[in-house]
């Protein structure tokens, strides 16, 4: 389940600007998932590419040597509205079971 959301937060990011592995990993601190290790990153990366809901090129980079940009794609973007729509189907049933049963359970 969290390799899908973390997928939809990839899709995220990439889709407001192109973005370069260690970037997507700073965007994705930003916002909470600073534990996510970079192994994990370019693995679903790679994934990605190959389900075509990105693409990537390299680019010079004033700091050193080039940089893999990734780029969203039209499938990507279909991806992406198919994700936001599922979390928060997800997220209002998830939110309305603890508001109505959680919590019978607190201490």
């Amino acid at each position: 389940m969290l390799k899908g959301i973390l997928q939809g937060c990839l899709l995220i990011l990439i889709n407001q600007k192109p973005y370069y592995g260690y970037e997507i990993s700073q965007g994705l601190s930003q916002y909470g998932f600073e534990n996510v290790p970079k192994g994990t990153i370019y693995p679903l990366l790679i994934s990605m590419e190959k389900k075509e809901l990105i693409f990537s090129n390299m680019q010079p980079s004033k700091e050193g040597p080039k940089r893999k940009y990734y780029y969203i794609t039209d499938n990507g973007k279909q991806a992406l509205e198919s994700f936001i729509s599922q979390w928060n189907h997800l997220s209002l049933n998830v939110n309305k079971l603890i508001n109505e049963r959680g919590k019978k359970y607190e201490n």
